[in-house]
C-alpha cells in the first residue's frame, strides 16, 4: 500500500512563502499635523484635468464592460509615439504586466536576474512564477552591466532593468543598454522598465522603445502612475515583439484595464503641456533639494527620477530611523528603503513648492538637533 501524505490544509506552491510582501510607503500624518505625502513618487500636480473630465464622462455607464483590448488606448499610444498598434499592450499598471511576463516565460527553476537596489515586485513577480530570483550588485547604486552578464547561467531566462532605477533614482546610459543586450543569449529576455523616463533629460539616456521593436527579446514597460498622475487608476502599458504581445494576451484577463482608466489615460497623452509643466517643475526642484541637502551634510544619491535617496550614515539620533519619525511628526512623510537593503537612506519624493520648501526646514532643523 502506498503511503499518501495527506496534508490538513492547502498548500502554497513552492516559493510563494519565500515572498515578503510589498509593503507601500506611509500616507498619514499625526493627527492635527499638515500632510505633506512625498512618500509615493507622486506627481504634485496630479492628473491633468482633462484626464478628470474624461474620467468622470463614464459616470453614467459603469454597468457596461470596458473594451477588452484597450483598443482606444493603444491607437493613442500608437500615435503618440509612432509605434504599430500590435506591439503594445495595457496593463492594470505597469506591476501586472511585468507579473505576466514572468508567469508566461518563466519555469520552475528557471532564473530571473535583477540588481542589487532594483524595484522588489521583480523578485516578488519571479518567485511568484516559480523562478529563481538572482540578485546583482551594483556599483555606486547603479546596475552595472558587466556584473549582470556575470551571473548569467544557462538558467537564466530573464533581466529585469528600471532605468532610471527605483529607490536610488541612478541610470543605465544607452550605450551600456545595448552592450548588455547584446552579451545576452536569443532566448534571454530583457525588460527595461521605464516607469520614470519621461523625467530623465539626460542626452546619453533612452527607454529603450526602439530596441524593443528591433529586437525579439527586448520589452519596454511604462506607466500612467507617475508623471501623468493616475496612480489610482492602475494604468501601465507595453512595447514588445508580437510573439510576446501574442503569449502575454493568452494569460491576460479579458477585462484587465478598467474603462475610466482608458479614457483618463487617453485624454493624459494628448495633453502634452500638463506633463510639461510638471517636467518643468522636477527640472527646476531636483537639483535645488539635491544642493540643499548636500549642504546639511546629508549624502544624496545623484537622481535623474522624481526622487532622491539620502543616506544617513550618521550615528545615533542622526540615522535615517530617526529622520524618519523626526520628519513623520512634522507631517512630513518619507519612503524608508530597509527592504530595498538601505536601511540608512530614506527617498524623497519632488513635492510641490510648499512641500519642498518644508522638507528643507525640517530636515535643516534635525541636523541641527
Amino acid at each position: 500500500m502506498v503511503d499518501i501524505d495527506i496534508q490538513t490544509r492547502p498548500t502554497p506552491r513552492a516559493g510563494i512563502m519565500k515572498i515578503s510582501a510589498y509593503v507601500p510607503g506611509k500616507s498619514k500624518a499625526p493627527a492635527g499635523v499638515k500632510l505633506y505625502k512625498l512618500s509615493s513618487n507622486e506627481t504634485p500636480f496630479g492628473p491633468s484635468p482633462k484626464a478628470i473630465e474624461a474620467y468622470l464622462s463614464l459616470g453614467s455607464k459603469l454597468e457596461l464592460y470596458p473594451d477588452g483590448a484597450s483598443i482606444s488606448l493603444r491607437l493613442a499610444l500608437a500615435k503618440q509615439f509612432g509605434i504599430d498598434l500590435d506591439n503594445i499592450i495595457c496593463g492594470a499598471g505597469s506591476d501586472e504586466l511585468l507579473s505576466f511576463l514572468a508567469y508566461t516565460y518563466l519555469n520552475a527553476g528557471d532564473e530571473g536576474i535583477f540588481t542589487e537596489h532594483g524595484f522588489l515586485v521583480y523578485k516578488i513577480a519571479i518567485l511568484a512564477a516559480g523562478g529563481t530570483p538572482v540578485m546583482v550588485k551594483e556599483t555606486n547604486f547603479t546596475a552595472d552591466v558587466d556584473s549582470i552578464l556575470a551571473a548569467v547561467t544557462p538558467r537564466t531566462k530573464m533581466v529585469f532593468l528600471a532605468n532610471p532605477n527605483n529607490p536610488t533614482g541612478t541610470y543605465v546610459p544607452f550605450q551600456e543598454i545595448t552592450r548588455l543586450h547584446k552579451g545576452l543569449r536569443p532566448d534571454i529576455m530583457l525588460i527595461l522598465d521605464g516607469a520614470y523616463a519621461e523625467y530623465v533629460e539626460c542626452a546619453d539616456y533612452d527607454c529603450g522603445l526602439q530596441l524593443a521593436l528591433a529586437s525579439q527579446n527586448v520589452v519596454m514597460t511604462r506607466t500612467f502612475s507617475k508623471i501623468y498622475g493616475l496612480a489610482s487608476l492602475r494604468l501601465g502599458w507595453m512595447v514588445a515583439p508580437s510573439p510576446i504581445i501574442d503569449a502575454i494576451n493568452r494569460i491576460r484577463g479579458p477585462f484587465n484595464v478598467n474603462g475610466a482608466a482608458m479614457l483618463a489615460g487617453i485624454a493624459a497623452i494628448e495633453d502634452q503641456d500638463h506633463m510639461s509643466r510638471a517636467l518643468t517643475h522636477n527640472t527646476y526642484w531636483l537639483p535645488k533639494i539635491t544642493d540643499a541637502l548636500n549642504g546639511l551634510g546629508l549624502k544624496v544619491t545623484p537622481s535623474v527620477a522624481n526622487f532622491v535617496l539620502v543616506h544617513f550614515a550618521l550615528e545615533g539620533k542622526k540615522a535615517a530611523t530617526y529622520a524618519d519619525h523626526f520628519l513623520t511628526e512634522r507631517g512630513v512623510i518619507i519612503r524608508a528603503v530597509g527592504a530595498y537593503g538601505l536601511p540608512d537612506a530614506l527617498r524623497l519624493t519632488i513635492g510641490s513648492d510648499e512641500a519642498n520648501e518644508k522638507l528643507i526646514d525640517v530636515l535643516t532643523d534635525f541636523m541641527r538637533n
